[in-house]
């Protein structure tokens, strides 16, 4: 069972496709040629993909063309069937995927408006009360009479998205049709997934704007021939996947590799990371010279036994300030078969230097054998004090000023 504050989880989902070499279009050819149609190739749209998304988070999937975002979208929203694996997902669901999905050309505006918001979940009285704010959002009172098919790509769109954002549901489905809209309405667009966020509903993007990934989305993963290659901060995702995608095609087997061993090898999923105060609350800001923690939470997708729980943390100028790791404290921490969920917490007293620092998180096995799971930059920090010029840390201290009689000889052990 995924996490109470999880809303979307999926573990080790695969989907395959086959594609015919020769198809038969018509009956006779069929008779004729019963054979034709039965050699076919593979297409591995997704491998073994595992990822969670936190309620509340704007959670960005990216990746080249063919990497296999849309048809992971497709599968969380029960459109394709995956091979296998799990998906689960917490509350309504209201998915934003293909021009067109849901959508009868033949019918009108509003005939279409009420038959969607019904089929995610609203009551034929709150679709037809809601109906108005939806024409008006999408910019088509003019048009509510013209059939579908008459409607232009742009405007279809409007409306798709008008009714989404509408049927206040729990988690949003977005694929990369935003970018068919033009640009003051996909403005409008933002600001109704930033107040989407505000309200705690949960948002997965997929798109190529990795200005918008970084803008938007709190964390990100990025797809490559099916496979996750990079999760985590969307800074780190959107320059991997602009690494990802100039780079020639040798250049991107070395990249995956690359990523692979910085990521881990996915026998642990850390599924959050952050810091707190010496009341226990999360915070991105921490007082100098007060109590405090770190802590990440971590889902094993393998078992495992005695992991070593490691945290460093960087300044901002990648130097490292601290590292501890739950070996060293010859911690024993415990047996773990898959999908058993741990928190994490190391407390220490703040005495580093006032400025911006970054968490890496890191879970392996014993002596460094196996990486599980390796997060860069997994939480972001702001240490406050009043010494600014101060070095990595500013550890408590004391001056001693003595003067002396300039005839006196100097006493033993003390400077002269």
């Amino acid at each position: 069972m995924p996490p109470p504050t999880a809303a979307v989880c999926a573990t080790g989902v695969s989907k395959t496709f086959r594609l015919p070499h020769e198809r038969a279009q018509t009956l006779k050819e069929r008779a004729l040629h019963p054979r034709r149609g039965r050699r076919f190739d593979v297409l591995t749209a997704l491998r073994d993909v595992s990822f969670e998304v936190e309620r509340g988070e704007c959670f960005g999937i990216v990746g080249r063309n063919g990497s296999g975002k849309s048809t992971l979208m497709k599968c969380l929203a029960g459109i394709y069937r995956a091979d296998t694996g799990t998906m689960w997902l917490r509350g309504r669901m209201a998915p934003f995927i293909e021009l067109g999905v849901g959508f009868n050309p033949e019918l009108a505006a509003e005939d279409n408006v009420l038959l969607n918001a019904i089929m995610l979940g609203l009551t034929p009285a709150q679709a037809r009360a809601r109906y108005d704010d939806i024409i008006a959002f999408a910019e088509l009172e003019e048009f509510v009479d013209l059939r579908l098919k008459n409607y232009s790509s742009g405007m279809q769109v409007r409306l798709a998205f008008s009714v989404m954002v509408h049927v206040d549901a729990d988690v949003l489905l977005i694929d990369e049709v935003l970018a068919v809209g033009d640009v003051a309405f996909q403005q409008k667009c933002y600001d109704a997934l930033a107040l989407a966020r505000s309200r705690g509903q949960t948002i997965l993007l997929v798109s190529h704007d990795m200005d918008q990934v970084q803008r938007f989305c709190d964390r990100a993963m990025l797809l490559e021939r099916g496979r996750v290659v990079a999760l985590g901060d969307s800074g780190t995702v959107a320059r991997r996947y602009n690494q990802m995608n100039f780079a020639t095609r040798d250049e991107r087997n070395a990249l995956e590799a690359r990523f692979a061993d910085e990521d881990g090898d996915g026998g642990a999923f850390v599924v959050d990371a952050w810091f707190q105060d010496d009341a226990g609350t999360r915070t991105e800001v921490l007082e100098q010279g007060h109590p405090c923690a770190m802590g990440m939470r971590v889902r094993f997708d393998a078992d495992a036994r005695d992991p070593v729980f490691g945290f460093a943390l960087e300044d901002a100028h990648n130097r490292r300030a601290l590292t501890v790791m739950s070996e060293w404290a010859e911690c024993e921490t415990g047996r773990y078969a898959q999908g058993d969920v741990v928190d994490v917490m190391v407390s220490f007293d703040n005495w580093f230097a006032p400025g911006p620092y970054t968490l890496t998180a890191q879970v392996t096995a014993p002596g460094g054998e196996r990486i599980y799971a390796n997060v860069p930059r997994a939480a972001a920090l702001a240490i406050r004090g009043p010494r600014t010029e101060a070095g990595l840390v500013d550890i408590p201290h004391r001056f001693h000023v003595v003067r002396r009689d300039r005839t006196a000889p100097p006493r033993s052990g003390a400077p002269s």
